[in-house]
C-alpha cells in the first residue's frame, strides 16, 4: 500500500486514507521511534474497509517521535501528558469535521507510546475517543476522579514477558477503564514488547463484535 502525501491538520503531520462507504476510522498511533507510517499496514489488515487516520507524534527523544514526554523508561511528564492529550483530543474533532467521519465511529489502534497517549485521552477526553485497541499499553496517569465511560469499549492487549510494562499496568488500566463503566477486554498473549500474529487475531475477532 502507497499511503499519501503527508497533510498536516491541527499541528500533526499524519497520512489520512479513506475507504469509500467506510463504517470505521481506525486512528493508528505509532510507538516511540515510529512515525504517520508505521501501522498503516497493521490497519489494512485489521480492517481493509475503514478510514485510516495516522498522526505522528509532536514530540521528539533523542530524534525519535512519540506523543508525550517522559522522564526516564516508564516515568511520564504529566504535564506534558495533559498538553498533548488536549491536542490530540482537538485533532480527532479536526479530523473528523474536516474529512467527515463521525467521532464515535472511530477506534484508536495505539502501540506502546500510542497505546498510553489513547488511555489518556479516554480518560481525560473521553468525548474525543469512544473506543481502542490498546497494545502494550501503561497506565498513563492515576485519575483523580473517573469519567462516564459507558459508551467506551477498549481490548488491551498485554504479555506477561514484556521487559518494559510490568504486568501490573494493564491490570490497573483495564481496572480503571471498568470502574467508569466501559467495556473492557484485557487478553494476555505470547511474545514481549513486540507485536504478534496474536494481536492480529485477538484485534479483528474484537473488531468483528457487534
Amino acid at each position: 500500500m502507497t499511503p499519501p502525501a503527508t497533510t498536516e491538520l491541527a499541528g500533526f503531520t499524519h497520512h489520512w486514507i479513506p475507504r469509500e462507504g467506510a463504517t470505521r476510522t481506525l486512528l493508528l498511533l505509532h510507538g516511540t521511534g515510529g512515525n504517520e507510517t508505521d501501522l498503516l499496514s497493521l490497519g489494512e489488515m485489521l480492517d481493509p474497509a475503514a478510514n485510516l487516520l495516522s498522526p505522528r507524534g509532536q514530540v521528539l527523544e533523542h530524534g525519535m517521535p512519540r506523543f508525550f514526554r517522559r522522564l526516564a523508561e516508564g516515568v511520564f511528564d504529566l504535564d506534558d501528558l495533559r498538553i498533548r492529550t488536549e491536542a490530540l483530543a482537538a485533532f480527532i474533532s479536526e479530523a473528523s469535521a474536516h474529512y467527515g467521519f463521525a467521532i464515535d465511529t472511530a477506534v484508536a489502534v495505539g502501540f506502546s507510546n500510542g497505546a498510553n497517549i489513547a488511555a489518556s485521552v479516554m480518560l481525560q477526553r473521553p468525548e474525543a475517543l469512544h473506543a481502542g485497541i490498546l497494545l502494550r499499553a501503561m497506565l498513563p496517569f492515576e485519575p483523580s476522579a473517573l469519567p462516564d465511560l459507558r459508551a467506551h469499549r477498549a481490548l488491551l492487549l498485554s504479555s506477561a514477558n514484556d521487559p518494559i510494562v510490568p504486568v501490573a499496568q494493564p491490570e490497573r488500566l483495564a481496572e480503571l477503564l471498568r470502574s467508569g463503566g466501559a467495556d473492557v477486554t484485557l487478553e494476555w498473549v505470547p511474545g514481549g514488547h513486540q507485536l504478534t500474529r496474536a494481536d492480529l487475531t485477538h484485534a479483528q475477532q474484537w473488531l468483528a463484535r457487534p
